[in-house]
């Protein structure tokens, strides 16, 4: 066999691969000759005793451009014992890509000119598994669906939008979309754990056609253990595009009063709530957050469900920690290092929250000022009230000039997962320049903002 197989690129110290002379840059070929198509193929593959595994070394490891050397190697180990080693990609295949045409599809709502791998639209069933992403059922092939049977990958996750077969067609702009969505009978029947989403857009997919799409999803319950109901995102940008409006107060409550009956009623049945409503209903409804308990473990986290309210419990609970731990010492002084002055920015969605958080704070510790600064969605338009949607430059133009104090700290989620840039490509570094500031990133919990203002 000739070919590039999977490159390998980095090999655990102390490992079965690093024992067996696998380096970083050779290629896995097969595995007990048989070649795996993507990680869980692999994953698979190798939870044998015995393992035949083929090997095409890097030429580069020798200094040389000769043909590369393949190598055979045998391997004996426990059943469940992995090999160590990590792939370049680490799908181990192509991602695949979506082609519907969604009349809510965000990312035909962006602006151009942004880098490449935001205009990406992935559909891919095994990305459900390994990144929580939600799929359309309608660029899974029955190969697909075979894999994640007899692997039994769980949960997957599955954007309805509605369980009207021609509504859904008409909404994902893909003929096949409403017979798609059959490949749940197989996935409900195999005992493959689901969640799913609806994306409400008004007088498409809301009202009565809400009502019927939560009566027959509960048709999968227990195994679908949970469904968001969030509102369309309308960004500036919908030139072109099927004419969506947005939500009023009114139709947040309608929305409020459908998903709490149905909550209601499967819980008497089921002893859970099943059918969630996304934070932004509760803050356009002008209603209170729902308790903890009424969001069955934070299922859809994800998708702003519940996001608001783990936050503040959180933050209350490390209050209360803070208080009891000195109440313990019979200390009541502030701690020398701690930042007298300090200012937070946040979407508007989160603003009224922080604001709280921030005044609780200053209560606690008179001697500190805490400013908070409510950022407009200016890049994407008004209507974006998310921070994960935040750029930089409106943070930037929007806190010029503005007295920021000694630090300024921003969510986390404004930045492109486990880097420090923006959406816009902006780094935290050029914003700490421009605003002449030093930044501290809160992490996604509401334990991290006492923890950042005590320095612990």
């Amino acid at each position: 066999m000739k070919g590039k197989g999977h490159i390998i690129k980095a090999v655990e110290p102390g490992s079965i691969g690093e024992e067996v002379g696998i380096e970083p840059g050779d290629s896995l070929l097969m595995v007990n000759k048989e070649e795996p198509e993507d990680i869980f193929d692999y994953q698979y593959m190798i939870q044998e005793e015995y393992l035949e595994v083929l090997i095409e070394k890097n030429t580069e490891h020798y200094g040389t451009k000769e043909e590369p050397e393949q190598w055979i190697l045998e391997i004996e180990k426990e059943e469940w014992e992995d090999l160590g080693i990590e792939f370049e990609n680490g799908l181990m295949d192509e991602y695949r890509s979506c082609h519907n045409k969604c009349i809510f599809c965000f990312i035909d709502q962006m602006p151009k000119g942004m880098r490449e791998t935001l205009y990406f639209k992935d559909d891919d069933s095994r990305l459900s598994f390994l990144q929580g992403n939600y799929i359309t059922l309608t660029n899974m092939s029955d190969k697909d669906l075979d894999k994640i049977i007899k692997y039994h990958l769980s949960p997957i996750n599955i954007s309805f939008q509605t369980m009207n077969p021609e509504l859904r067609c008409k909404m994902l702009h893909n003929r096949f979309a409403g017979e798609a969505l059959k490949k749940v009978n197989r996935l409900y029947e195999a005992g493959i754990t689901l969640n799913g989403q609806i994306v409400l857009c008004k007088g498409v997919n809301d009202g009565e056609e809400l009502e019927y799409s939560i009566k027959e999803l509960t048709k999968y319950l227990p195994n679908l253990e949970s469904v968001s109901v969030v509102p369309v995102g309308l960004s500036k940008y919908r030139e072109g595009l099927y004419p969506l409006e947005p939500f009023t107060k009114e139709d947040a409550l309608n929305v409020l009063d459908t998903i709490h009956k149905w909550q209601e009623k499967v819980y008497k049945e089921y002893g859970m709530h099943f059918i969630h409503a996304s934070d932004e209903w509760y803050i356009l409804a002008g209603k209170e957050m729902p308790p903890a308990s009424w969001y069955d473990g934070y299922l859809q986290l994800e998708n702003g469900v519940g996001m608001i309210r783990l936050m503040m419990d959180e933050f209350y609970q490390s209050i209360e920690d803070y208080q009891s731990a000195i109440a313990n010492k019979k200390e009541s002084r502030l701690p020398e290092h701690i930042e007298k002055t300090v200012s937070v920015a946040t979407g508007r969605l989160a603003y009224p929250y922080i604001k709280e958080i921030a005044g609780k704070l200053m209560e606690l510790f008179p001697e500190v000022t805490i400013q908070v600064y409510e950022i407009i969605n200016d890049f994407f338009g008004e209507r974006i009230t998310v921070s994960g949607l935040l750029t930089g430059q409106d943070i930037k133009k929007q806190l010029t000039g503005k007295n920021l104090g000694e630090r300024l700290w921003l969510p986390q989620n404004v930045l492109r997962a486990g880097e420090r840039v923006f959406l816009d490509d902006l780094t935290i570094e050029e914003l700490e320049t421009a605003l002449q500031v030093p930044i501290d990133i809160v992490k996604s919990s509401g334990y991290e903002f006492l923890k950042l203002l005590l320095k612990e």
